[in-house]
């Protein structure tokens, strides 16, 4: 038997801590959350790559720069970014050893940060810039 794996004992002694229950029910909800706004985005970026369709490159620049379409890119890139970072999270504990396990969670935050910074510069610089 490993000695890594719980026994028996110790998940049912109240004393011991086998995980936080209300950390991992909020990181349970916000999934699912994400996860249903990300249907209702994907049907925003049907509407927005639909409209894009045979529009000159200033007719595109200009339906980005609307108020309402622009506010709902960014809600978007927010949206994807937590979800993202929760799924690779969930992924990384499942599959990642104790030692690689932090490093693995480094670089997780890193490439989501990455990703909504980049993503939200380029959504601001077709706001404010075209």
């Amino acid at each position: 038997m490993s000695s890594d794996k719980p026994t028996r004992a110790q998940i049912q002694a109240p004393s011991t801590h086998y995980g936080n229950g209300k950390a991992a029910t909020r990181h349970f909800i916000t999934q699912r959350l994400t996860g249903a706004f990300n249907i209702l985005f994907a049907l925003f970026m049907v509407w927005f790559v639909v409209s894009l369709a045979g529009k000159a490159p200033a007719e595109m620049i200009e339906l980005a720069r609307n108020p309402f379409v622009a506010i709902g890119l960014v809600l978007l890139v927010v949206n994807v970014s937590v979800h993202m970072r929760n799924g690779m999270r969930d992924t990384i504990e499942d599959y990642f050893d104790k030692g690689a396990h932090s490093w693995a969670m480094v670089a997780n935050n890193l490439f989501t940060g990455f990703f909504f910074v980049v993503a939200l510069g380029a959504i601001a610089k077709l706001v404010f810039w075209g």
